[in-house]
């Protein structure tokens, strides 16, 4: 029966929790020590490269890399309890082995886009302090301008082939060395993986150390991740997600799930980046506590790159944003031969188009399921529930999830009534690291403010009606035009910038700049090309637009809400 003050729980399935009073474990490493305990040498991480080469880590062998890296960090690199280690790579089987040493040494993971620049590297690495780096080899050569004026004292490189056999893992080292030369000579003092895994090892050996010894202090208050994300400003923000908010979340979310996953069954395709918080929670965290196996695609651009997953393991799960599904239907292949094995999908971090949804269901037979959160709630705040799902929404709050709409004031208004969306439940993030002011903006006591403008039906279901903050999603990215802007001002070229999102078929939005020029010659290629020296590719603009000025407020500020509406106007018009 459904509470009075919470309707949605009406929507739950049989057995399904509304509340979970306390969390299965009280640290991460508790649940990822249970784990390995319990699946021992069933396969956990296989990594897929396009032409089918892989490698496999059983949950043992996980378990056992990790603690060796956690006794690596803590007695040779002589970090202390909650200590920052920065994490830079795409999916591979490194990922895990890093992410789950870090945690078991009580240190702080720092999770960093492996497609950052230096420059985008460098505020990182500035606001976070870490004490150690965790680099795929491919994007080392950043690391020198990087740290400059904050050096890493300890720098460990890995291989996207790291822990494959010999012969297919040389062949990939060969193929990165000569034929792509996608690997370069790495300029800064540093350890390989397996030697800083081998060291640890020793120690183990020679002083017989208790791994859990280093976490037995860690509670569900202490931070377990700085996960980085923008706001209205652009300013890098690191969100002190606990051991806490992320066990909760990952049992929030599997909860609602009810009995459609089956714990030791599942094989998930993890073609998101784990560094994104979705694909961290919920791909790496939640999977690994069902025991299921995870197969870990580094880069799942061109999408063919995905077939031979497909084809070579029976994936009953998987993750990913509106283009990503709108893709993979519109590959001849896939449509071909989708996969067979497939419950369910799960869709996050942008919209999901009702045309892909439904493409989708016609080829696969099976659902995408929406969901919605933010980095700040670690991040899932509602989701469909299966066979429940209503076109237009984002679904429900999950279990021990309260959310509602306020009003400019901060009033919280009825049922049925447009605001902001506010969130409570023990996902919300601790705060800001080191940014009070910053955390008090989007807190109204136990209340998160989203800054997203929504509506909720009497059922509880969730609507987004618009985005109350500036943020531009670019394929279920987070492109701040604050960021751009900032870069555009540095072109000598470049008078004033502004920059918004516009609708965009393939990434649902697309980042369009607006330009007055101080140097008429200034073109578009020039534009892109300046940016894409200071920008990661997907916040480049797209689209450029050269005007004489630009709107503005009486007192100078440049109106992005009417360079929007003309869009739009523009586009109804069409």
């Amino acid at each position: 029966m459904a509470q009075p003050d919470r309707p949605w729980t009406a929507f739950y399935g049989p057995g399904v929790r509304t509340d979970i009073e306390a969390a299965s474990y009280r640290n991460l490493p508790d649940l990822i020590r249970s784990v390995a305990e319990t699946y021992g040498n069933a396969k956990a991480f296989t990594c897929c490269l396009p032409n089918g080469m892989n490698g496999t880590l059983t949950f043992a062998q996980v378990d056992e890399m990790s603690d060796a890296l956690a006794v690596y960090l803590r007695e040779v690199a002589g970090l202390q309890a909650g200590d920052r280690v920065a994490v830079q790579m795409p999916n591979c089987l490194s990922f895990p082995v890093a992410v789950f040493g870090i945690l078991k040494a009580g240190c702080v993971l720092v999770n960093v886009n492996p497609l950052y620049t230096a420059e985008e590297m460098e505020r990182q690495f500035t606001d976070a302090e870490p004490h150690a780096l965790i680099i795929v080899d491919m994007f080392a050569d950043k690391i020198p301008a990087a740290t400059r004026g904050h050096p890493i004292p300890n720098v460990i490189v890995t291989r996207i082939a790291e822990f494959f056999p010999v012969m297919p893992r040389g062949i990939v080292g060969l193929v990165q060395k000569y034929w792509d030369q996608s690997v370069k000579p790495v300029e800064v003092a540093h350890l390989r993986l397996p030697d800083a895994l081998d060291a640890g090892r020793s120690h183990i050996a020679r002083d017989h150390v208790e791994v859990d010894a280093y976490h037995q202090p860690v509670t569900h208050d202490d931070i377990a991740v700085l996960q980085y994300t923008g706001g209205t400003t652009g300013v890098a923000k690191g969100a002190m997600l606990t051991h806490g908010n992320l066990i909760l979340n990952m049992e929030q979310a599997m909860e609602l799930l009810g009995g459609d996953l089956k714990k030791g069954e599942e094989v998930v395709l993890t073609a998101l980046p784990l560094y994104h918080i979705f694909a961290f929670t919920v791909n790496l965290l939640a999977f690994y506590w069902l025991g299921g196996r995870n197969i870990l695609i580094p880069n799942p651009r061109p999408l063919s790159n995905l077939k031979r997953a497909f084809e070579n393991y029976k994936v009953t799960w998987m993750s990913g944003v509106n283009t990503l599904f709108n893709g993979l239907t519109n590959e001849i292949w896939f449509r071909d031969t989708p996969p067979r094995h497939l419950k369910f999908a799960g869709a996050g971090g942008m919209a999901l188009q009702s045309s892909v949804a439904a493409r989708w269901r016609e080829i696969t037979g099976t659902e995408v399921l929406q969901g919605y959160g933010l980095t700040e709630t670690s991040p899932v705040l509602t989701f469909e529930p299966l066979g429940k799902a209503r076109e237009g929404t984002i679904g429900i709050p999950v279990p021990s999830t309260e959310i509602a709409c306020f009003d400019d004031n901060g009033k919280r208004l009825p049922i049925g009534e447009t605001g902001e969306i506010g969130a409570r439940g023990p996902q919300i993030m601790k705060g800001y690291w080191k940014k009070p002011d910053e955390t008090e903006k989007v807190m109204a006591g136990d209340w998160f403010l989203t800054g997203d403008i929504g509506v909720i039906d009497e059922d509880g279901y969730v609507r987004i009606v618009d985005r109350k903050k500036d943020m531009v999603v670019v394929s279920g990215f987070n492109v701040y035009p604050n960021e751009i802007e900032d870069v555009l001002a540095g072109h000598p070229a470049v008078l004033e910038a502004a920059v918004i999102g516009v609708p965009d078929d393939a990434a649902g939005e697309a980042v369009k700049a607006f330009i007055v020029r101080a140097d008429p010659g200034l073109d578009t290629d020039a534009v892109r090309a300046f940016c894409k020296e200071h920008l990661t590719a997907y916040k480049v603009p797209k689209l450029v637009e050269f005007r004489d000025e630009l709107p503005k407020s009486n007192v100078g500020k440049i109106l992005r809400k009417e360079l929007r509406a003309e869009q739009m106007a523009q586009l109804a018009a069409e």
